[in-house]
């Protein structure tokens, strides 16, 4: 998935735990001018520096994942928690992209399906 928008806040890195570190930002989404949405979105282990070039009301396009956890508190209760995970930032002003060198591959391209889906014949069958 994919939104453009304009970065309202940038926060710093935060060290979650001793394998694990993670920086938040906010983009304000304005598909409607009048009624602008604020996003907030996460980067994790090794794509928190995206951000190091990219400043305050800075144009961008953000690569994102929708995530989504379930949670059993200490009370038996069942929680649900989503979270937006960028996994590549590109400056709408014509400037380079970054999408760091994580394990989140960028979604797939048509290329990359196989061959019998893109078969003219209606009758060719894969199995």
């Amino acid at each position: 998935m994919e939104v453009k928008g304009k970065i309202l806040e940038i926060s710093q890195t935060q060290q979650v735990s001793a394998s694990f570190k993670k920086r938040e930002f906010v983009l304000e989404f304005a598909e409607n001018p009048q009624y602008p949405e604020y996003v907030k979105f996460e980067l994790i282990q090794d794509k928190c520096e995206l951000l190091d070039k990219y400043k305050v009301n800075q144009n961008v396009t953000v690569a994102f994942n929708l995530k989504g956890r379930k949670w059993t508190d200490a009370q038996g209760q069942v929680k649900y928690f989503n979270s937006l995970q960028a996994w590549k930032i590109s400056d709408d002003n014509g400037g380079g992209q970054s999408s760091g060198n994580g394990n989140t591959p960028p979604p797939p391209v048509a290329a990359d399906e196989p061959d019998w889906l893109n078969s003219e014949s209606s009758d060719d069958l894969p199995f």
